[in-house]
């Protein structure tokens, strides 16, 4: 019973840090604060069995890391 409880804590957090993300102003923030709360999620789907939302968060994921590099590579090339 605890095991479930800690599961479904997983859940409620991730969900936190998705509506954190989505009140920042800062465009890399909100990937950051995303890609925490969809690798949660990921996580949070698997141990559940809820494939779908496992596949969805963990391509979230790769599609916030994706936009962080290039803005990391934009700012490195910028910034010499």
């Amino acid at each position: 019973m605890e095991a479930v409880m800690s599961f479904e804590m997983l859940g409620y957090l991730a969900s936190i840090f998705v509506a954190v993300s989505l009140t920042m102003r800062s465009l890399t923030k909100l990937r950051v604060i995303n890609l925490i709360g969809a690798l949660l999620f990921t996580a949070y789907g698997l141990i559940i069995s809820a494939y779908p939302v496992a596949v969805v968060n963990a391509f979230i994921a790769i599609v916030n890391i994706y936009y962080l590099q290039q803005s990391v590579k934009v700012t490195a090339v910028s910034h010499p």
